[in-house]
């Protein structure tokens, strides 16, 4: 794998800050021609696999972002991601193990319809294909993108600090960014199924021209670029723009999906604040209504030790109750965009008997 460089990860960086259709910006931002950005972006993207996604804001679409994490009975591993798919509302499918073979999905799911995603949830539980489910509401997931912190520039490599990192969460701010705190509620902010359909083919390419999407809906790119600016922008609908790449070789490293609790939340602020600039965290959410915290992690093997042994550390310093975890397998995952296709008439469509009736024949073909 090449390796980065000083310029390429300042680059990186103001990607993240400022976002990809911000290449101007950039360039000022770092004293840099215009041009020069442009090309080193190019390289980026042909040599490391460099891709741009924009994450959605789901709170200001009406939609409440839910987990459920569900250990397979043997054998039925394939049927349950099956299971887990018939919802509409997926955003991401995986398998993971550690604890057991099992199954996550991540959901993004109508205010008006939570009731009945709990009985989609309560009807995979009585399943023989599952020996455990956990579900849990969560905030949005804060994105965090590479800055320079523990890459060293001389060696042009990540250093992992652990010691500094322990030290550090106790000093850090009590004051949650905004994504992570529980919202006061979730309403509709955009304006129409316009919005709805730039967002989505943002998900997919945040650099994507609006002058595209105009083609796409037959519209003028004049309106397109109005929808854009005064209702997606305005509104902030878009959480941030994800600059998504691996960031060590995916050969020695894992992801894993961790849960970590806390007494208080002083304490789960300082963790996530010493979190949102470290090269090995991709996001975090945060549980509604309690002191713990949902994190996406990639780590090379060989510090996953060092990072466990922190957690210790902090555990036997207070600054940490508890944490669990488990290792994703990338053998099998999906993603999608948000379900634009089930907003109609000014509402969307949540289609519960549906889901619930191909459950159970997906589950009662595999007995």
């Amino acid at each position: 794998m090449p390796q980065f460089n000083s310029v390429d990860i300042k680059i990186l960086e103001y990607l993240g800050r400022c976002g990809p259709r911000n290449i101007t910006r950039i360039a000022r931002k770092l004293g840099m021609h215009r041009e020069t950005v442009r090309k080193r972006v190019k390289r980026l993207k042909s040599k490391f696999f460099l891709n741009f996604y924009a994450n959605p804001y789901h709170t200001f679409l009406g939609l409440k972002k839910a987990f459920i994490f569900a250990d397979a009975v043997l054998g039925y591993e394939e049927t349950l991601f099956k299971c887990l798919e018939v919802n509409d509302f997926w955003i991401y499918l995986g398998r993971y193990y550690g604890r057991g073979e099992g199954c996550y999905g991540i959901y993004t799911v109508p205010v008006d319809h939570l009731s009945q995603f709990e009985n989609f949830v309560e009807e995979l539980k009585k399943l023989e294909i599952t020996r455990n489910v956990q579900h849990f509401w969560s905030t949005c997931l804060h994105t965090v993108n590479l800055t320079e912190r523990w890459f060293d520039h001389n060696s042009k490599t990540w250093i992992f600090p652990w010691e500094e990192w322990v030290n550090e969460v106790q000093n850090e701010s009590t004051e949650l960014p905004y994504t992570l705190k529980d919202p006061e509620g979730f309403p509709m902010k955009f304006s129409d199924a316009i919005d709805l359909y730039i967002i989505k083919e943002l998900e997919k390419d945040a650099t994507i021209s609006l002058n595209k999407i105009a083609s796409m809906l037959n519209m003028t790119p004049e309106s397109i670029h109005y929808h854009y600016k005064r209702h997606v922008l305005e509104n902030n609908l878009i959480e941030s723009f994800q600059i998504f790449l691996p960031r060590f070789k995916k050969e020695v490293s894992d992801f894993y999906v961790f849960i970590f609790t806390f007494d208080d939340g002083d304490k789960m602020a300082r963790f996530a604040n010493s979190l949102v600039d470290k090269p090995f965290v991709y996001s975090l959410g945060k549980i509604l209504g309690k002191n713990a915290l949902v994190g996406h992690l990639y780590l090379p093997k060989n510090e996953f030790r060092g990072f466990i042994s922190s957690l210790g550390q902090l555990v036997r310093r207070g600054l940490l109750k508890t944490y669990e975890y488990v290792i994703e397998d990338f053998s099998k995952r999906k993603s999608q965009t948000i379900s634009y296709e089930f907003y109609r008439n000014g509402m969307w469509i949540y289609e519960h008997e549906k889901h619930i009736k191909k459950l159970r024949e997906i589950a009662g073909n595999a007995q």
